[in-house]
């Protein structure tokens, strides 16, 4: 009886700069953002330029499977409008690989970087009916700050959290 392929997952920045398999990245986690996402809340248009932007990072989660291949679970992008403020713009797992602590490791690790830039403050919005992810985004500490209404669209609300650094 053979033995099962180990899986690994492991996290990385995509630099833009470094990054040598960056048009196929791009295009898998573009994938996942239409899938993912309603069309006038997705990035797909727009990633390569945001992705450009100095103010901006994309971390991503890969799940290796063995003899199967490599594929993107999950990503997150942040950015940083100043030295005491960052915000989470996006956060996806793929269906199949959620409710596996996924979207907390790629959470922590952008809150990391952000912390390693010195940021008092980072915020995000989130749909209040999405309560996996508002239970995520509590969990490690984020409060909510105020409900927003028609965010999203005139039927869609969006609670405006944020999770502040107390580092003396």
């Amino acid at each position: 009886m053979a033995a099962a392929a180990a899986t690994a997952t492991a996290i990385f920045e995509l630099d833009p700069r470094k990054e040598t398999d960056l048009d196929a990245v791009v295009e898998e986690i573009v994938r996942l953002e239409k899938k993912i996402f309603p069309k006038h809340e997705s990035l797909s248009k727009s990633f390569h330029d945001e992705l450009r932007k100095k103010n901006s990072g994309l971390m991503c989660l890969k799940i290796t499977n063995g003899g199967e291949g490599a594929e993107i679970a999950g990503y997150v992008m942040y950015s940083w409008i100043s030295s005491l403020c960052a915000s989470i713009t996006k956060l996806a797992v793929k269906e199949n690989h959620r409710r596996q602590g996924h979207g907390e490791a790629l959470l922590r690790a952008a809150i990391q970087k952000c912390r390693t830039r010195k940021i008092q403050r980072v915020c995000l919005h989130v749909d209040p009916t999405r309560t996996h992810a508002v239970s995520l985004y509590r969990k490690l500490g984020f409060q909510v700050d105020e409900l927003i209404a028609h965010y999203y669209s005139p039927e869609r609300n969006a609670y405006r959290m944020y999770l502040e650094f107390n580092d003396d």
